[in-house]
């Protein structure tokens, strides 16, 4: 089966094939058909599966067809709900992503940080609103959002989102809700209390079931360097001092993070590039061609952005941020070590991290072979929220003083420089 099996339309097609997506994955096959004919849908898959693009991809056709029929003034009609920051920034790429042929807008929202961006955000309108839920019902008490128009509502993670005690914050929302919706849920588990919660939110639903990603290639060497956070960037080049390491894919968690790895690598004169939502199509696939070519060592990815990517004899992956999902490790490391060629897989975790490496080991019944020969080993004592304060604010007074010395330098050797600055 492909894609163009499912019936999709040609801008979403065409930003699938962006992403050398062909064939869409189990999930996948069996969601989207479902979603884009308007059921709703009691999804057993876990990150890693290609879940977020099975309700992703049908709810952009959704909204640019009703788009098409529809000319008023644009308010939230989708409503995804997730329980963490990192899952709701994957999946807000995602949808930029998919939808990047349409105009289709999303925003997320999340707590922890300040609302005044996300208020803006909001204001200027919005067709897909993902968020956790205690940032969401702050905003809708503060009257930012109205869930009146919501006609397609995604529960993510369900299992999760009990064991974090959202529970209570989820009925609230669902209380304000419009009873005409179409409804997803999705769950990695089915404990009684989640099938008591389905019950709740969907009507007829039609189930879908995918076993997770579990194993590890036989072929694919795995290691592990424990070190600190302010650690990680200095243990990543001692890693890379070994000639061996030819070529390198290289995750890291976030795009902001993709694109700090490769300023420091090419600091270093380590030829290394970025590929991730907020590169341009040409910009991700000349990266991905230097690659493949030879002329640049490391290649830095997002797990969105590395979907798709087939690298042929690829040896090495490194996990620069451990991922809080299990079976996305499994998938990360799977780019190595492929057709039978051996593979290496180097993960750099920090002590906010290890609970992550022990959910891996359980997934995969596999122990992480630990590299006693590291010169930034992790400490017993990692820094403390304050200790992290001083940190950030130190590392701000030296990128302060860093453009405050370069600009006073341009400002001498460029008089037409200094005028424009003095205006």
């Amino acid at each position: 089966m492909t894609f163009e099996d499912l019936k999709l339309i040609p801008s979403v097609l065409k930003a699938l094939k962006d992403e050398n997506y062909t064939e869409p994955t189990a999930i996948q096959a069996q969601a989207i058909p479902l979603v884009l004919n308007h059921e709703d849908v009691l999804g057993s898959a876990q990150t890693g599966t290609g879940k977020t693009a099975a309700f992703a991809i049908p709810i952009i056709q959704h909204l640019v067809n009703d788009r098409q029929s529809s000319k008023g003034k644009r308010s939230i009609s989708t409503l995804v709900v997730t329980p963490t920051r990192e899952l709701a920034l994957q999946i807000g790429e995602s949808f930029s992503t998919y939808g990047k042929y349409t105009n289709v807008k999303n925003t997320v929202i999340f707590g922890g940080v300040n609302q005044t961006s996300q208020i803006k955000a909001l204001r200027q309108g919005v067709d897909v609103l993902v968020a956790t839920p205690g940032r969401l019902l702050d905003l809708m008490n503060q009257g930012y959002i109205s869930l009146k128009d919501i006609q397609y509502f995604v529960l993510d993670e369900a299992d999760r989102m009990l064991d974090m005690g959202f529970i209570h914050d989820i009925k609230k929302i669902l209380a304000k809700l419009p009873k005409d919706r179409q409804s997803l849920f999705f769950s990695a588990t089915m404990p009684q209390k989640i099938v008591k919660l389905s019950r709740e939110i969907l009507r007829n639903p039609k189930k879908v079931a995918v076993s997770p990603v579990s194993s590890t290639a036989e072929t694919i060497q795995q290691y592990l360097y424990t070190t600190n956070k302010p650690d990680k960037k200095n243990l990543l080049l001692h890693i890379l001092k070994d000639t061996e390491i030819d070529q390198a894919l290289l995750f890291s968690r976030t795009k902001h993070g993709a694109d700090r790895i490769v300023q420091n690598l090419r600091r270093k004169k380590i030829e290394c590039a970025a590929i991730h939502g907020d590169k341009s199509q040409n910009q991700r696939q000349k990266a991905l061609k230097d690659f493949k070519d030879g002329d640049i060592r490391i290649l830095v990815a997002t797990d969105i952005a590395a979907r798709g990517i087939d690298i042929d004899k690829l040896r090495y992956v490194i996990n620069y941020d451990i991922p809080n999902e299990s079976e996305t490790y499994v998938h990360r490391i799977g780019r190595c070590g492929r057709a039978g060629e051996e593979g290496i897989s180097i993960s750099i975790c920090e002590p906010e991290e290890n609970e992550y490496v022990r959910d891996i080991e359980k997934l995969t019944s596999q122990k992480i072979e630990v590299v006693n020969d590291n010169p930034f080993p992790q400490t017993d004592n990692p820094m403390t929220n304050s200790e992290k304060k001083e940190f950030d604010k130190e590392k701000q007074k030296r990128k302060e003083a860093f453009f405050a010395n370069r600009n006073k330098k341009r400002g001498s050797q460029n008089p037409s420089f200094r005028r424009k600055r003095e205006r």
